[in-house]
């Protein structure tokens, strides 16, 4: 089909493959503007389909998508994109440039071939603005330097981080003393005589103040009440301030089937979240611990040494050591000590890499994602979508300290979930503020 070019505020967006890599749909979402998608990126794509990991399913499904929207098209031919509302899309070729980015550079690399496809726009498209999208800050740059605009993908990010960081806990001041007295002496209040004309929020936490003392407090949206929260061991393992106290309030609450914990370091997420799951053992038919590989420097596992139980392990150690830390609370002859060695030998708690559980029933299951800020928000709705009767999903990270090379604080999973999801009735979230690990890891978290 021609493609009229006589529009000049349609933008041409030029994908690159980590924005597919990303979301197999982004190509549908540049509203009535036009999508360019180097050669480059198909022959990327194509060493990319084959496996089970989240990327490979993206990239599997973009394939399919492109052969569903080109029906008996050409592809480097501009072709429309579903809907009156939407531009159209076509698949370039590697052109020949004056200015080509692999001479600039230095090295010829498929980077700087995507830099070619947009260069080579911009000769032949002079009416119109040509952008390369892209999650490789890297990338961006380089185009930057050709004088090329470039941007991130910005669909699905979370626009404001201060409000994200305030979900979950609120501190009300001036409280009146007989409100304090009565969650005191009768556990719980009618809500309306706390938070008046407030917005209510699901399983919000709360530290209401009087002039006199304080106490901790839980919004219980099925009975509309304020009720108290108490320091409750789990496996011997005891809150040490408030936003703990929320913490493990939330995962063992049975009415809350979905909990994301965020901070830093040491404040004592997973921990919390293990401790939580052993206590309540009886009530599941197992715990998984499970958290996404992120190899060193980016580099596939298949680069370390050894089989692949001993390429993993060093990812997993730091599961084992929360672990190991519950069950050194207890003397090796106590029946908690042993439970939990009985507990991983018969694989009623299973300690693994998050692509290994990833596709199985998650019916009746406590289910701990670790370090879920490395998640992709594709993949966070993946696990959630897999959860059956009886399965509680405790999500844990700290948004700040991405170890993924396309994910920032505003795009990755954890970030998108608490966004989302905030003040659903089967949802709580809570951050942890307070290193709780030693002081000297707290010094290294405030002052270096």
């Amino acid at each position: 089909m021609p493609r009229a070019k006589s529009d000049k505020d349609r933008k041409i967006f030029v994908l690159d493959t980590s924005v597919i890599l990303y979301a197999h749909n982004s190509i549908m979402n540049f509203a009535e503007h036009d999508v360019v998608i180097p050669i480059t990126v198909l022959e990327e794509l194509d060493q990319f389909k084959k496996g089970n990991d989240t990327k490979n399913f993206e990239a599997r499904e973009f394939i399919r998508l492109l052969d569903t929207l080109s029906k008996d098209q050409m592809i480097h031919h501009w072709t429309p994109l579903n809907g009156k509302t939407r531009g159209f899309f076509k698949v370039l070729m590697n052109p020949e440039n004056a200015m080509n980015a692999n001479v600039i550079f230095g090295e010829e690399k498929n980077d700087h071939k995507i830099l070619n496809a947009a260069l080579h726009l911009q000769q032949t498209e002079k009416n119109r603005r040509v952008i390369l999208v892209s999650k490789d800050i890297n990338l961006r740059l380089k185009a930057k330097s050709l004088d090329i605009h470039a941007e991130d993908y910005e669909t699905g990010k979370i626009k404001n981080l201060e409000e994200l960081e305030n979900t979950g806990k609120y501190v009300l001041e001036g409280i009146g003393q007989e409100i304090i007295n009565q969650i005191y002496e009768y556990n719980s209040v009618e809500a309306k005589h706390v938070l008046g004309t407030r917005k209510r929020k699901a399983n919000a936490y709360y530290i209401l103040k009087s002039e006199k003392n304080s106490v901790l407090a839980y919004y219980n949206a099925e009975d509309n009440t304020m009720e108290r929260v108490d320091k409750k061991l789990a496996y011997n393992i005891k809150p040490k301030n408030a936003e703990q106290t929320f913490a493990m309030h939330a995962i063992l609450n049975p009415r809350v089937k979905l909990v994301s914990i965020q901070g830093v370091a040491g404040t004592g997420k997973t921990l919390l979240a293990l401790a939580g799951a052993l206590e309540q053992r009886r009530d599941y038919k197992q715990i998984f611990l499970a958290r996404p590989i992120v190899p060193l420097s980016n580099k596939d596992i298949g680069y370390l040494p050894g089989d692949i139980k001993s390429k993993l392990n060093p990812y997993m150690e730091p599961l084992w050591d929360n672990l190991k830390f519950i069950q050194n609370q207890f003397k090796e002859s106590d029946k908690e000590y042993q439970k939990i060695t009985e507990m991983v030998n018969q694989e009623k708690l299973v300690i693994q890499p998050l692509a290994y559980i990833r596709g199985r029933s998650l019916s009746n299951i406590f289910f701990i994602v670790d370090e879920a800020q490395n998640l992709t928000p594709h993949e966070i709705k993946t696990i959630i979508s897999r959860a059956g009767e009886n399965t509680k999903i405790i999500f844990t990270g700290d948004i700040f300290q991405i170890d993924t090379p396309y994910l920032d604080s505003q795009s990755n999973g954890l970030s998108y979930l608490i966004d989302r999801v905030k003040d659903h009735p089967l949802y709580a979230h809570i951050k942890l503020e307070k290193g709780e690990r030693s002081e000297l890891a707290n010094l290294a978290n405030d002052l270096l």
